[in-house]
């Protein structure tokens, strides 16, 4: 069994594999404060049913966690062979940017699951603490992308500086045109973040003189989904599938 391990700056998503096929995961809130010990009691609760791993692949957008993850596999997984995805690492995707260092670990994997799954071009756009947009060629190559706030800090900032406008479920409401407060909130979020979507990806598909194929993941992503014109696929695991396919290139 290979354990997936995605540490994101709000939540971390955990997945089993056995070969190809997922066969558990959880999504659980990040906390950049766990130490090496709280971390490995956690895995342990949430593995209690499944096989000891055989191997481990990680990434990490946090450097506390990803330094505490670093002791849970050399303390209680010393046994398992582990692949942190880091410079140095073959991922298998060239990275086309001014500086390779810069580009954040999960970015490089969900090119990297993109390009196997579909092909190319692609634009993978994950909706996290920030909404990234990741642009992946014909030939796997990670081009660049944007990187834009996220849903939830953009509702958060919103409800922080108006004092009359609070936080709202984030569901789609009856109509664009709200009826309500909470309705027009939600019409501008949802629709809102739906147009940046679009309007972004049609730029960078006249930029790259294409029509990319366009994969939403991250744990907000069905919000948007349905209301945007440019996705076409809906991954929510294309991240913990990149981690795999980067430990079967290293360690497999």
């Amino acid at each position: 069994m290979l354990l997936a391990i995605d540490v994101g700056n709000t939540n971390t998503v955990i997945g089993c594999f056995k070969g190809d096929e997922m066969t558990e995961s959880w999504r659980i809130k990040t906390d950049a404060r766990a130490t090496a010990d709280e971390i490995a009691l956690l895995l342990r609760g949430l593995l209690v049913d499944e096989p000891r791993p055989g191997g481990i692949a990680a990434c990490s957008t946090v450097p506390a966690v990803l330094h505490e993850l670093r002791m849970v596999f050399e303390r209680y997984y010393d046994d398992v062979p582990a692949v942190i995805v880091e410079p140095g690492v073959r991922t298998g995707v060239p990275i086309l940017y001014d500086n390779p260092r810069e580009v954040g670990a999960d970015r490089i994997v969900n090119a990297a699951a993109a390009h196997y799954l579909y092909g190319g071009p692609a634009v993978v756009v994950d909706f996290g603490t920030s909404t990234n947009f990741d642009v992946v060629s014909a030939k796997g190559e990670f081009l660049g992308g944007a990187l834009a706030p996220g849903i939830e800090i953009s509702v958060d900032a919103l409800a922080a500086r108006a004092a009359r406008l609070l936080k709202v479920e984030l569901v789609r409401p009856r109509s664009v045109i709200g009826k309500s407060t909470v309705e027009a909130l939600q019409s501008g979020i949802i629709y809102g973040f739906a147009g940046q979507i679009d309007g972004i990806v049609r730029r960078i598909a006249a930029e790259l003189d294409a029509e990319p194929v366009v994969i939403a993941t991250g744990g907000l992503a069905p919000l948007v989904f349905d209301e945007s014109e440019t996705i076409t696929r809906h991954e929510p695991d294309l991240t913990l599938i990149g981690l795999r396919l980067v430990f079967e290139r290293n360690l497999a």
